[in-house]
């Protein structure tokens, strides 16, 4: 992979000296995607399936392609794909949808997202469901153990990382996966750390449920996917209806689409599912494995440059030899905001500081005010993590 020549797509990344550090929060976008989004907006700029003109057929058949494009994306049939805004929007709608009438366990972990935790804790906070917790180790990662203990066959759904946002390491979702169809339940992956990140088959893992977004894989804002399997997804009760979500309606009653349609209500994000779709086509035709083996070498660089600081501590598994390009730490006598200003000052590196939207899971590790994350992608490079060792070693000398 020659991250060269890939990193010339990138609009933002010529003529300065910006080191991009945050994919994790989200992405720099190639040309293609946001030349894509620019067509539909210059060229075609109509409602896709709702009128006869030539406008609306375009935006039809690109939207209907880009649809195409991410299921193959992730192995799944385009059937299967619900478009959302959001990864956030795609775990609420399983959350306000599925049917817990004849089981109300939910098992979720302390290291989710709290995208993940907080439409699950809230429908326990009304009584509407009981939730329990597979909790990790000191490192954040987990034994399939956990699992084993948690979920029994009072378990409706299973909700759990791909890969975490705050440790950049994997679920053991294989084996999660089968421990709970043993169980008789379900299972939602949140892969908005994973998809753009790993291959992954939705069929071959058989999955029940999965969640990414557009805008960590190189795609706008805006636009994401809940993936379902096709007889799941028909026991689902969408929790918002309106414009072309209908086969019929009278002032008596309507008759719901049986497609994925009738969880798309109103007029579309047409741009950003594009864009999501030209973003896909980007990534695949680098190749998923070929991104999976090139970010294992950036990570173990990255592991390295910040174990050379005096004082540095690593939150995660840092041994972990399945893990994308993502690592939280803290310098000895700085604090997490401070680290991260001052390597935006000295150097140009964007990193992200915080809780990173997982306090439990900071808590967990032993980072209640939380940690820097440098979080990496296809166009980072080893020479960047070399200035970023440097800035870091002179932030360590100045504390």
């Amino acid at each position: 992979m020659d991250a060269q020549k890939i990193r010339s797509d990138f609009p933002i990344l010529q003529g300065g000296n910006l080191i991009y550090f945050d994919n994790a929060c989200t992405t720099l976008k190639p040309r293609q995607a946001i030349d894509a989004q620019s067509e539909y907006y210059s060229s075609y700029s109509a409602c896709s399936g709702r009128s006869a003109h030539r406008l609306s057929k375009k935006a039809d058949e690109k939207f209907s392609r880009s649809r195409e494009t991410v299921a193959k994306f992730i192995g799944a049939k385009s059937s299967e794909i619900i478009w959302t805004k959001n990864t956030t929007e795609a775990l609420n709608l399983v959350a306000h949808s599925f049917d817990f009438s004849q089981r109300k366990k939910v098992v979720l972990t302390n290291m989710e997202h709290h995208s993940a935790l907080l439409p699950f804790m809230h429908l326990a906070q009304k009584g509407a469901i009981t939730t329990d917790f597979a909790l990790a180790g000191k490192d954040g990662t987990f034994s399939s153990d956990a699992f084993s203990t948690a979920i029994d066959k009072n378990t409706a759904l299973v909700v759990v990382h791909h890969t975490a946002n705050s440790t950049g390491c994997p679920s053991p979702y294989k084996e999660i996966t089968k421990i709970a169809h043993e169980n008789g339940a379900l299972v939602l992956i949140d892969a908005a750390q994973g998809a753009p990140h790993h291959k992954i088959d939705f069929k071959k893992e058989d999955f029940d449920f999965l969640a990414f977004s557009g805008h960590k894989m190189l795609g706008p804002t805006g636009i994401g996917c809940l993936v379902a399997k096709e007889q799941h997804m028909q026991k689902l009760n969408p929790f918002m209806l309106g414009g072309g979500t209908i086969e019929s309606v009278s002032l008596s009653e309507m008759k719901l689409l049986q497609t994925q349609e009738r969880f798309e209500a109103g007029v579309q994000n047409y741009a950003g599912a594009i864009g999501m779709g030209e973003a896909a086509n980007y990534l695949m035709k680098i190749g998923m494995e070929n991104v999976e083996e090139y970010e294992q070498g950036l990570a173990a660089e990255l592991i390295s440059a910040v174990q050379s600081i005096e004082g540095a501590t690593i939150y995660g598994n840092a041994s972990s030899k399945q893990r994308s390009a993502l690592l939280s730490f803290n310098l000895k006598n700085v604090s997490a905001h401070q680290t991260s200003l001052m390597c935006d000052s000295l150097s140009q590196i964007a990193l992200r500081s915080g809780l990173f939207c997982a306090q439990p899971a900071m808590e967990h590790m032993g980072a209640p005010k939380g940690a820097v994350r440098a979080s990496l992608y296809i166009y980072n490079t080893k020479e960047e993590i070399r200035i970023f060792r440097d800035t870091l070693e002179k932030i360590a000398k100045l504390a």
